[in-house]
């Protein structure tokens, strides 16, 4: 978590204030006969949390088709792959911005390291989870990282996905000088890894849209800032203390918990979440430039990416 914000003098919040897993599971089993198709666990750092198969276990419960997805820094998934997967977690998203000891450890201000990712990385493909690596890619600062993580991916036969640098809230400004944008990311690896070809999208939703080499190995890229897809945007973000928001970048969230915690059946929270959702006009990354700068954004920190 970002250390301006959760320093050691932090107060976090108390238990009773964060969605039990009953309550998360609650939700979810609203959302299925709304179109649910994909659940991700996010954070902050989600394995942090105790017992979190207990919560896979409970959401795999719904519905056996439901694809359930994971988005994790890497360094506790060495130790809890396994049991993930016999929770039944489809797979796990993986952030690893660079496999240079110093450059990973600037960029996540940690002194973790790379090497505990990538064996995270090996423990989720041993048991049996798909895995995809997500490259956040600041300029002046991993370009000579991106090569490297896509022949270790590549390696693996796994797809690795470089994502355009841009701003999460009101922590980090938003600075077009720190952005790589998806073109130069495919010419920095077009001389490492070969000449890309565009490769057709599967859904229109995807976030990611492909390339493949000659050898058939494929990368994503992520364009938020040069190819906003505000508009094929399908998802909605439950916070930990039950707020529901849809838009990464929105101004204040939708409150589920009151409505739960006063005895909401299935379909209360069923009206709840489609109104809500039939409500919103996000397009913050389309037009942000109409964005004063005085505009409050919510901390993804706090949402989950």
């Amino acid at each position: 978590m970002p250390r301006e914000h959760f320093g050691s003098e932090h107060v976090f919040l108390e238990k009773t204030e964060i969605l039990s897993y009953e309550e998360i599971t609650k939700v979810a089993s609203a959302m299925l006969p709304l179109g649910l198709r994909k659940l991700r666990i996010t954070g902050g750092e989600p394995l942090v949390r105790k017992d979190l198969s207990n919560l896979i276990e409970m959401l795999r419960s719904l519905d056996s088709n439901l694809d359930i997805a994971l988005t994790t820094n890497g360094i506790l998934l060495a130790k809890h792959a396994q049991k993930l997967k016999d929770s039944g977690l489809n797979r796990v998203t993986i952030s690893l911005d660079a496999l240079d000891t110093e450059v990973f450890q600037h960029m996540g201000d940690t002194a973790h390291r790379p090497d505990e990712v990538v064996e995270g990385i090996d423990a989720a493909l041993k048991a049996g989870l798909g895995v995809k690596i997500n490259t956040v890619v600041q300029r002046n600062v991993n370009e000579n990282q991106l090569g490297k993580i896509a022949l270790m991916a590549h390696k693996r036969q796994i797809i690795p996905r470089f994502i355009e640098f841009m701003d999460v809230g009101t922590t980090n400004q938003w600075n077009l000088e720190s952005v790589v944008s998806g073109e130069q990311i495919r010419k920095i690896l077009s001389e490492s890894i070969g000449p890309l070809k565009p490769v057709s999208s599967d859904h229109p939703s995807d976030v990611a849209k492909r390339w493949k080499t000659d050898d058939g190995d494929h990368i994503g890229l992520i364009q938020s800032v040069t190819a906003p897809f505000c508009g094929d945007c399908s998802r909605a973000r439950l916070s930990a203390n039950g707020s529901m928001y849809t838009c990464l970048f929105a101004t204040q969230g939708n409150d589920l918990r009151s409505l739960i915690r006063m005895g909401a059946n299935k379909f209360d929270l069923q009206e709840a979440v489609s109104t809500i959702w039939s409500k919103r006009n996000d397009r913050y990354s389309e037009g942000r430039t109409q964005i004063t700068q005085s505009s409050r954004k919510v901390e993804m920190s706090f949402i989950g990416g």
